[in-house]
C-alpha cells in the first residue's frame, strides 16, 4: 500500500488483525439498519457493534436476545459473520480468490500460514480446499441431524433455519442461539435430549480441534504415533479437559437432577466452555466452585488454527510440561519422545501472562465500575476473552464502559495474543548484541 511517497507494506499479522476489524465494522453497519430488527427500528451503534464483534469473534455474548430482537435479515448477517469469523476473514478472501480462478500469491500464502498455524508454506491451496470441504460437510451433517428435532417443533421453514443456524454456530464455536426464552434460553429445553446433546457436542469438538489436526488425522488415519506432536498434544488435552470437568460437575453441582439429565448436562457443560457458549443449565445455579471450573475451561480454549479462542490447549500443555521438567531438574522440555524448543516455551509463558493480566485487570475494573461481585465478573470477562459466550445474564446489564471492555476482550481473544504482538511490532529487532548475563534467585 502506497501513501504519498512512502511505501507501506502490511505484515501477515496486521492483515489478519485488520480483516477482523473490517468484518466487525461491516456487520455493525448492516445490523444498524431497520431491516435487521423485528421491530423495524434502527439499532444504536454500541449494541450493533457489540453483537457484530461477538459474532465475528465467534463469542456468543449478547446484549439483545438473538431470536427475539433480530429479524431474519439480522440473523442471516449474524450467521454470515459467524461463518466468516470462524474460518477467518483471510481464509474466506483467499477462498473467493481461488473460486475466481486467480493465482494465490506469496503474501496471501504467508498470511494463511499464520492464520491457520500451518507449519509449512507448501500445500496451502490444497489445505484451503480441505478446510472448505470439511467445514461444509460437517455443518451439513450437523444440520441434518438436528432437522428431526427442530422441524416437528417449529415447522419446515423455521425448523430448517434453526438446524442450519445452530449447526454453523456450534461448529464455529460461536454459541449464538435462536431459542429466545424457550425452555429458559439457549439449549436448556434440550438438557436431556441425547441427539441434540451429541450433535452439538460433536460439532463443538470438531471445530475446536483445529483444521491442521483434522488434516493430520486424514493423512495418518488412527495411527496415533505418526501424528505431529501438536496433534498429539491437542488430542490428549481435549480428552482430559472433557473427562475431568465432567466428573467434577457430575459429582458436585448436578446431584439434584435425574441421572440421565445429570449425565448429559455434565458432559455438555464440560465441552461447551471451550469455547462454544451454549448451555443446558442455568449458569447462575452453579456453585462458586463450579463457576471457577468454567472460568478455567473458558480461558484455556481450544486448539491453534481452530474456530475456538482462549490461550489454547497447546499453551497450557507447554507450561505444564515446562513445570514438570523444572521440577525434575531437566534442561529440556520433553513430551511424547520429542523436545519442545525454548522459544516456544517463552511464547507460551508470554501468552499466558498476557491473558492473565487482561483477565484480572478487566475483572477488577468491571467489578469496580458496575459494583458487581468479582466471581460474576470473572465469568463474563473469561467468556469474552476466551470467545466463549457463556453468561450469567450480566452482560446486558453492564455499563457502556464495561461493554466496551468486553468488546476489546472479544477482539483480542479471537485475533490471538501473538498475532496482536507481531502486528504492533511488524519489524523484528535486528540487533545481534547481547548483554552480560547475571544469575538471580527465584522461588
Amino acid at each position: 500500500m502506497r501513501i504519498g511517497k512512502r511505501q507501506w507494506r502490511l505484515s501477515s499479522f496486521q492483515i489478519i488483525s485488520l480483516s477482523f476489524v473490517l468484518l466487525i465494522l461491516t456487520g455493525t453497519l448492516l445490523l444498524m439498519t431497520p431491516w435487521a430488527t423485528i421491530s423495524g427500528r434502527s439499532t444504536d451503534f454500541l449494541p450493533a457493534l457489540f453483537t457484530a464483534t461477538s459474532a465475528s469473534c465467534v463469542t456468543g455474548l449478547t446484549v439483545e436476545n438473538t431470536g427475539l430482537y433480530w429479524s431474519f435479515f439480522g440473523q442471516l448477517i449474524i450467521l454470515l459473520m459467524i461463518q466468516i469469523g470462524g474460518l477467518g476473514g483471510v481464509t474466506m478472501a483467499v477462498a473467493i480468490t481461488m473460486a475466481a480462478g486467480q493465482r494465490i500469491d506469496l503474501q496471501q500464502r504467508s498470511t494463511i500460514q499464520e492464520a491457520l498455524a500451518v507449519p509449512q508454506l507448501g500445500g496451502i491451496v490444497r489445505l484451503i480446499r480441505f478446510i472448505l470441504c470439511f467445514t461444509g460437510g460437517v455443518e451439513l451433517l450437523g444440520a441434518c441431524l438436528l432437522l428431526p428435532v427442530f422441524v416437528p417443533e417449529y415447522g419446515l421453514a423455521q425448523g430448517l433455519w434453526m438446524a442450519v443456524f445452530h449447526s454453523i454456530s456450534a461448529f464455529c464455536n460461536a454459541g449464538f442461539d435462536l431459542m429466545g426464552s424457550t425452555g429458559g434460553g439457549s439449549l436448556m429445553g434440550y438438557a436431556a435430549h441425547p441427539l441434540v446433546n451429541l450433535t452439538i457436542m460433536a460439532l463443538i469438538i470438531a471445530g475446536g480441534l483445529g483444521f491442521m489436526t483434522w488434516a493430520d488425522v486424514q493423512l495418518n488415519g488412527l495411527n496415533f504415533r505418526y501424528y505431529r506432536l501438536q496433534t498429539k498434544i491437542i488430542l490428549f488435552m481435549t480428552v482430559g479437559l472433557i473427562l475431568f470437568p465432567a466428573l467434577m460437575l457430575f459429582s458436585l453441582d448436578l446431584s439434584g437432577q435425574p441421572l440421565a439429565q445429570r449425565f448429559w448436562t455434565a458432559c455438555f457443560q464440560a465441552v461447551t466452555p471451550r469455547t462454544a457458549g451454549f448451555n443446558t443449565i442455568d449458569i447462575e445455579s452453579l456453585s462458586e466452585a463450579g463457576r471457577i471450573v468454567l472460568v478455567a475451561l473458558m480461558l484455556t480454549g481450544g486448539a491453534p488454527g481452530s474456530t475456538a479462542g482462549g490461550v489454547k490447549v497447546t499453551t497450557v500443555f507447554t507450561l505444564m510440561a515446562a513445570t514438570i521438567s523444572a521440577l525434575r531438574m531437566k534442561n529440556d522440555v520433553e513430551c511424547f519422545s520429542r523436545r519442545i524448543p525454548l522459544e516456544v516455551v517463552r511464547q507460551a509463558l508470554a501468552i499466558f501472562l498476557l491473558y492473565l493480566l487482561l483477565f484480572s485487570g478487566s475483572t477488577f475494573l468491571i467489578s469496580v465500575v458496575d459494583k458487581v461481585p468479582v466471581v460474576d465478573c470473572m465469568v463474563e470477562t473469561s467468556s469474552a476473552l476466551g470467545t466463549v459466550g457463556l453468561s450469567i445474564g450480566l452482560t446486558e446489564k453492564l455499563s457502556p464502559l464495561s461493554q466496551w471492555m468486553l468488546i476489546g476482550l472479544m477482539y483480542f481473544g479471537r485475533v490471538g495474543a501473538l498475532t496482536m504482538i507481531y502486528a504492533l511490532h511488524a519489524r523484528k529487532n535486528s540487533s545481534t548484541g547481547r548483554l552480560p548475563a547475571e544469575k538471580i534467585t527465584v522461588g
